[in-house]
């Protein structure tokens, strides 16, 4: 099954496209940066990954092709900025905007999942582990992936939404 070009904010129809499972790739895309996470084939744990300085796509899509080329990722789950009542504004348009051209640039499918409270737990759970305000600074943005990529991998493994 052809599952590349894919872009697609349910997690049932992303499993379908996914039958064997397979690593992902967690995007937590920042204005300056763009955090990065990744998980196990069988969508068990979700591992805070580097931060990349936001370049043109091209650049990024480069260094993301190194990525997966070297953790063999099957797809992507990039956050998408939902304000808090739900609703859609520049930035998750934005994000929409790079999912697709994504999602066709790597041939891999693409989840969009909701990353309303990500950084906020993200930055909770680095406080819990007395992590200095310098460090959370600098790794924020691929803990607040891990914790999209997380949620995304719970909704899989459980049958999706």
């Amino acid at each position: 099954m052809d599952t590349g070009g894919s872009v697609t904010d349910s997690a049932l129809d992303y499993g379908d496209l996914l039958p064997d499972g397979g690593a992902l790739l967690g995007l937590d895309l920042g204005t300056k940066t763009i955090g990065v996470a990744t998980c196990d084939a069988g969508w068990r744990y979700a591992t805070a990954g580097k931060t990349i300085a936001r370049s043109k796509f091209t650049k990024d899509c480069g260094k993301l092709r190194e990525i997966i080329a070297e953790r063999t990722i099957k797809g992507v789950v990039i956050g998408l900025p939902r304000n808090m009542d739900g609703s859609e504004g520049p930035r998750a348009q934005a994000s929409r905007a790079y999912a697709k051209n994504l999602a066709q640039a790597l041939d891999l499918p693409v989840l969009l999942w909701d990353e309303r409270w990500s950084t906020s737990s993200a930055e909770g759970a680095m406080i819990g582990q007395d992590m200095s305000r310098a460090k959370r600074a600098e790794k924020i943005d691929s803990h607040a992936a891990a914790v999209i990529l997380q949620g995304a991998i719970d909704a899989l493994a459980g049958g999706g939404f």
